[in-house]
């Protein structure tokens, strides 16, 4: 008795992710769940320099303010609340010190254009459809930075605008790195604060936008899609696999579309290495009864004996 339905997955055949990959990812929080996930096993990853971004247009910004390097100045971020904001970043960027964020969104985008520059992959996790306008500026903006409602409108991405915003983003990024692979991916969070009807409209914007990007010969060469949000919405269907809020992802929920993922985008020598990296982080993250036990030595004396080796191979890897 079958009691699941299983979303098909096919096994990459080029340009799998291994130890020599630099992966990127940008959007929305379930980037990083990824991010973790890669950070854990010591693959070379950079995660949403700019902070959590939920929206194509968002990330469409990011990429070419990298591409362009922008130089942030002080007509570039606005106070409220006792505190500088970017409204092209997430409030973790904020400040109180306007120097210190001018200074911060800088760096990041020196350090990222660097990246970009040399990445292997790119993991683009869409989150929502729905935006919001600046009056003042007449710009959809990243983030809103709890600054009054009225100053904003709220739009719903339309499937071409996406598919354009889409489009804008592979073809700055293949500018800079005509090797680089997008992966696409919508995010198996729910925005239910958008409302149910609107939230299932958002994702399917969003859905349709990159398949329609995806029909192109050219484009499905360079760049995929991987089933999130379809593998929780279809085989995690029961709110055991959420967390307490029931919107996002929990723990085994997580796990479980990390394996996936893994499964289909990790090549089977970096599996292998992956498994000796565990290996290693179980080992470290061990609490012995008795630290002076010859026993506990003898285990320690092992354990630098893997690192050491793991490292002749990989000499970015640290612990």
């Amino acid at each position: 008795m079958n009691l699941q339905t299983k979303v098909s997955l096919k096994k990459g055949t080029r340009n799998l992710i291994n130890y020599q990959s630099k992966v990127l990812l940008i959007g929305s929080c379930f980037s990083e769940n990824i991010d973790n996930k890669l950070g854990f096993y010591k693959f070379r990853t950079l995660q949403n320099p700019f902070g959590i971004l939920f929206h194509p247009n968002a990330i469409e910004n990011l990429i070419t303010n990298v591409i362009n390097e922008k130089n942030y100045t002080e007509k570039d971020i606005i106070f409220n609340n006792e505190r500088w904001h970017s409204l092209e970043a997430h409030s973790e960027l904020s400040s109180s010190d306007k120097n210190e964020l001018l200074t911060n969104l800088n760096t990041k985008i020196i350090a990222t254009n660097r990246y970009l520059k040399e990445a292997s992959h790119l993991i683009i996790t869409l989150g929502t459809s729905w935006v919001y306008r600046h009056i003042e500026t007449d710009t959809i903006v990243a983030n809103c930075h709890k600054i009054p409602q009225k100053k904003f409108l709220k739009e719903l991405l339309s499937v071409d605008e996406i598919t354009e915003s889409l489009d804008a983003i592979t073809t700055l990024i293949k500018s800079v790195n005509s090797e680089a692979k997008v992966i696409f991916t919508v995010s198996p969070v729910r925005h239910l604060k958008d409302g149910f009807i609107e939230n299932t409209q958002s994702k399917a914007h969003l859905i349709t936008a990159i398949q329609w990007l995806l029909s192109s010969q050219a484009q499905s060469r360079d760049h995929s899609y991987f089933p999130s949000y379809e593998i929780m919405m279809d085989e995690l269907r029961d709110y055991r696999f959420y967390a307490e809020d029931m919107l996002h992802p929990n723990k085994t929920a997580i796990n479980y579309i990390w394996q996936k993922f893994s499964d289909v985008w990790i090549s089977d020598e970096a599996q292998q290495t992956m498994q000796e990296v565990e290996t290693i982080q179980r080992g470290l993250s061990h609490k012995p009864f008795n630290e002076n036990s010859e026993q506990h030595q003898q285990f320690l004396q092992s354990l630098e004996a893997k690192i050491s080796s793991l490292q002749e191979k990989h000499s970015f890897i640290t612990f």
